[in-house]
């Protein structure tokens, strides 16, 4: 365990070191900030890598061997739509989980005064994830080639976009970039890895794409919300 800490910790620093140095630049050069308040952001800077350490080393020793052993046993159940709902649920459960959303709703709630529910927005973008992940495990059990589901769900954003209104066509594309945080990450990977895993005439490469695929489902989710709100 301390050697995944410690190398959680490597992966932090040399992740949060080059934005550190250049916001303590730029708050010295342009902002002139105090000792204070400098000190403060230091402080926050330490505290925000220990955090970091010990809940990215939580993720990666529970939730993708996790993900991983969910998607090497679904097969063994021989039915279609058991596999799917299971992807769809986890999905959807881990997509609420997920920290960056939770920012995101915050952010579009400040931003936009209420007016839009937040409940609403956490549903939609959870159900979003939630339906092209089942997509993506069942292209994975019939073998689709993955530029299928990207040509047909891109196309179907392209046409949706003339039509959303202009808050939610900003929040939908930022929608899909949070769902690509810690949480959501190693259960979508270990889940499609281990599904490929135990399939014959299929390769773990065959497991790859699904994280690119869940970010759609929100974009689409908010899209058509958008479109029925307005």
């Amino acid at each position: 365990m301390m050697r995944d800490v410690n190398e959680t910790f490597r992966e932090v620093i040399q992740a949060i070191f080059p934005l550190t140095l250049a916001v303590v630049l730029l708050l010295l050069v342009f902002v002139g900030i105090g000792l204070d308040d400098l000190i403060s952001f230091l402080m926050a800077t330490v505290l925000t890598v220990i955090g970091m350490t010990f809940f990215l080393t939580g993720v990666k020793m529970s939730m993708l061997p996790i993900g991983e052993a969910i998607g090497a046993d679904l097969p063994k159940h021989n039915s279609l739509a058991f596999i799917a709902v299971v992807a769809f649920l986890l999905s959807s459960f881990v997509a609420i989980a997920e920290p960056n959303v939770n920012v995101l709703i915050n952010m579009i709630d400040s931003a936009l005064q209420g007016s839009i529910n937040n409940n609403l927005l956490i549903i939609s973008i959870a159900f979003g994830v939630g339906l092209l992940m089942a997509i993506s495990i069942l292209r994975i059990v019939f073998g689709t080639p993955i530029k299928y589901l990207f040509a047909a769900s891109y196309s179907i954003i392209l046409l949706l976009s003339f039509f959303v209104p202009t808050d939610y066509l900003a929040i939908a594309f930022d929608s899909g970039s949070v769902t690509t945080g810690a949480m959501i990450v190693p259960v979508i990977m270990g889940l499609g890895v281990g599904m490929a895993s135990v399939l014959q005439d299929r390769s773990e490469l065959d497991g790859f794409g699904l994280i690119g695929l869940a970010s759609i489902g929100p974009i689409l989710s908010l899209m058509l919300l958008g479109v029925l709100s307005s």
